[in-house]
Protein backbone atom coordinates (compact mmCIF):
# COMPACT_ATOMS: atom_id res chain seq x y z
CA UNK A 1 0.00 0.00 0.00
CA UNK A 2 2.80 2.47 0.87
CA UNK A 3 4.50 1.87 -2.50
CA UNK A 4 1.20 2.41 -4.32
CA UNK A 5 0.77 5.71 -2.45
CA UNK A 6 4.28 6.80 -3.44
CA UNK A 7 3.65 5.87 -7.08
CA UNK A 8 0.46 7.97 -7.09
CA UNK A 9 2.32 10.84 -5.44
CA UNK A 10 5.14 10.67 -7.97
CA UNK A 11 2.65 10.55 -10.86
CA UNK A 12 0.72 13.51 -9.45
CA UNK A 13 3.87 15.58 -8.93
CA UNK A 14 5.08 14.74 -12.42
CA UNK A 15 1.72 15.78 -13.86
CA UNK A 16 1.42 19.12 -12.03
CA UNK A 17 5.04 20.04 -12.78
CA UNK A 18 4.85 19.20 -16.48
CA UNK A 19 5.07 22.86 -17.39
CA UNK A 20 6.63 25.02 -20.07
CA UNK A 21 9.81 26.57 -18.67
CA UNK A 22 10.83 28.21 -21.96
CA UNK A 23 10.01 31.70 -20.65
CA UNK A 24 12.73 31.25 -18.01
CA UNK A 25 15.99 32.56 -19.36
CA UNK A 26 19.46 31.71 -18.08
CA UNK A 27 20.64 34.29 -15.56
CA UNK A 28 24.45 34.32 -15.56
CA UNK A 29 24.62 37.22 -13.08
CA UNK A 30 22.44 35.34 -10.58
CA UNK A 31 24.50 32.18 -11.16
CA UNK A 32 27.71 34.11 -10.48
CA UNK A 33 26.38 35.67 -7.28
CA UNK A 34 24.95 32.40 -5.94
CA UNK A 35 28.29 30.76 -6.67
CA UNK A 36 30.11 33.44 -4.65
CA UNK A 37 28.01 32.86 -1.53
CA UNK A 38 29.83 31.06 1.26
CA UNK A 39 28.55 27.77 2.60
CA UNK A 40 26.25 25.10 1.31
CA UNK A 41 23.40 25.92 -1.02
CA UNK A 42 20.24 23.84 -0.75
CA UNK A 43 16.84 24.00 -2.38
CA UNK A 44 13.79 23.47 -0.18
CA UNK A 45 10.65 23.23 -2.31
CA UNK A 46 7.01 22.33 -1.89
CA UNK A 47 7.27 21.01 -5.43
CA UNK A 48 9.06 17.92 -6.67
CA UNK A 49 12.82 17.45 -6.75
CA UNK A 50 12.63 16.95 -10.50
CA UNK A 51 10.73 20.24 -10.94
CA UNK A 52 13.35 22.09 -8.90
CA UNK A 53 16.24 20.59 -10.85
CA UNK A 54 14.65 21.27 -14.24
CA UNK A 55 13.88 24.86 -13.24
CA UNK A 56 17.38 25.46 -11.91
CA UNK A 57 18.83 24.00 -15.10
CA UNK A 58 16.63 26.26 -17.27
CA UNK A 59 17.87 29.29 -15.31
CA UNK A 60 21.50 28.24 -15.82
CA UNK A 61 21.98 27.59 -12.11
CA UNK A 62 22.69 23.86 -12.30
CA UNK A 63 25.72 22.69 -10.38
CA UNK A 64 25.33 25.41 -7.74
CA UNK A 65 23.12 23.51 -5.30
CA UNK A 66 24.13 20.55 -3.19
CA UNK A 67 20.64 19.15 -2.81
CA UNK A 68 16.99 19.70 -3.71
CA UNK A 69 14.82 18.78 -0.72
CA UNK A 70 11.25 18.36 -1.89
CA UNK A 71 7.73 17.71 -0.62
CA UNK A 72 8.31 13.93 -0.77
CA UNK A 73 11.45 14.19 1.36
CA UNK A 74 9.39 16.24 3.83
CA UNK A 75 6.93 13.36 4.18
CA UNK A 76 4.37 15.24 2.06
CA UNK A 77 4.23 17.96 4.71
CA UNK A 78 4.48 21.32 2.94
CA UNK A 79 5.96 24.61 4.01
CA UNK A 80 4.89 26.53 6.08
CA UNK A 81 4.29 23.60 8.49
CA UNK A 82 6.97 23.51 11.18
CA UNK A 83 7.40 19.76 10.74
CA UNK A 84 8.55 20.23 7.14
CA UNK A 85 11.35 22.53 8.30
CA UNK A 86 12.32 20.20 11.13
CA UNK A 87 12.76 17.31 8.70
CA UNK A 88 14.70 19.59 6.32
CA UNK A 89 17.04 20.77 9.08
CA UNK A 90 17.65 17.24 10.33
CA UNK A 91 18.11 15.48 7.00
CA UNK A 92 20.25 18.19 5.48
CA UNK A 93 22.22 18.96 8.63
CA UNK A 94 21.20 22.61 8.69
CA UNK A 95 21.74 24.71 11.81
CA UNK A 96 19.07 27.44 11.50
CA UNK A 97 21.20 29.83 13.57
CA UNK A 98 23.95 29.65 10.94
CA UNK A 99 21.77 29.63 7.83
CA UNK A 100 19.74 31.91 5.59
CA UNK A 101 16.54 31.29 3.68
CA UNK A 102 15.43 33.03 0.52
CA UNK A 103 11.73 32.60 -0.18
CA UNK A 104 9.06 34.17 -2.39
CA UNK A 105 6.08 33.40 -0.12
CA UNK A 106 5.94 35.48 3.05
CA UNK A 107 4.19 32.91 5.25
CA UNK A 108 6.94 30.38 4.47
CA UNK A 109 9.44 32.55 6.35
CA UNK A 110 7.67 32.55 9.73
CA UNK A 111 9.09 29.24 10.98
CA UNK A 112 12.65 29.80 9.71
CA UNK A 113 12.66 33.27 11.31
CA UNK A 114 11.35 31.86 14.61
CA UNK A 115 14.11 29.22 14.54
CA UNK A 116 16.80 31.86 14.10
CA UNK A 117 17.47 31.84 10.38
CA UNK A 118 18.27 35.02 8.51
CA UNK A 119 15.35 35.43 6.12
CA UNK A 120 14.94 37.22 2.81
CA UNK A 121 11.65 37.69 1.00
CA UNK A 122 12.09 37.83 -2.78
CA UNK A 123 9.24 39.77 -4.33
CA UNK A 124 8.16 40.32 -7.92
CA UNK A 125 9.35 43.54 -9.51
CA UNK A 126 6.67 46.21 -9.82
CA UNK A 127 5.05 46.01 -13.23
CA UNK A 128 5.96 42.36 -13.80
CA UNK A 129 3.28 39.74 -14.12
CA UNK A 130 3.03 37.56 -11.01
CA UNK A 131 1.40 34.19 -11.74
CA UNK A 132 1.15 33.15 -8.11
CA UNK A 133 -2.12 32.96 -6.19
CA UNK A 134 -3.06 36.23 -4.48
CA UNK A 135 -2.41 34.79 -1.00
CA UNK A 136 1.14 33.84 -2.10
CA UNK A 137 1.74 37.39 -3.36
CA UNK A 138 0.80 39.02 -0.05
CA UNK A 139 3.67 40.75 1.71
CA UNK A 140 1.75 42.36 4.58
CA UNK A 141 3.56 40.25 7.22
CA UNK A 142 6.99 40.73 5.67
CA UNK A 143 8.20 43.06 8.43
CA UNK A 144 7.55 40.32 11.01
CA UNK A 145 9.23 37.43 9.21
CA UNK A 146 11.77 38.86 6.75
CA UNK A 147 15.08 40.37 7.73
CA UNK A 148 15.41 41.60 4.14
CA UNK A 149 13.07 42.17 1.21
CA UNK A 150 14.25 42.44 -2.39
CA UNK A 151 12.76 42.46 -5.86
CA UNK A 152 16.19 41.95 -7.46
CA UNK A 153 17.94 38.88 -6.09
CA UNK A 154 21.03 39.26 -8.29
CA UNK A 155 21.65 42.79 -7.10
CA UNK A 156 20.87 41.87 -3.48
CA UNK A 157 23.36 38.99 -3.58
CA UNK A 158 25.99 41.19 -5.26
CA UNK A 159 25.75 43.69 -2.39
CA UNK A 160 25.79 40.89 0.17
CA UNK A 161 28.83 39.25 -1.44
CA UNK A 162 30.62 42.63 -1.54
CA UNK A 163 30.00 43.05 2.21
CA UNK A 164 31.14 39.51 2.95
CA UNK A 165 34.37 39.94 1.00
CA UNK A 166 35.19 43.38 2.48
Amino acid sequence: MAQEHLDLTDRFLEFVHDIDRSSLKPDPVLAHEIGRLPGRKLIFTNGSRSHAILTVRQLGLDGLFEEAFDIVAAGLTPKPAEGAYDVFFERCGVDPLAAAMFEDVTRNLAVPKAKGMTTTLVTTKVGRLDHRDAHDQAISDAANVADFVTDDLSEFLARLNAQLSA
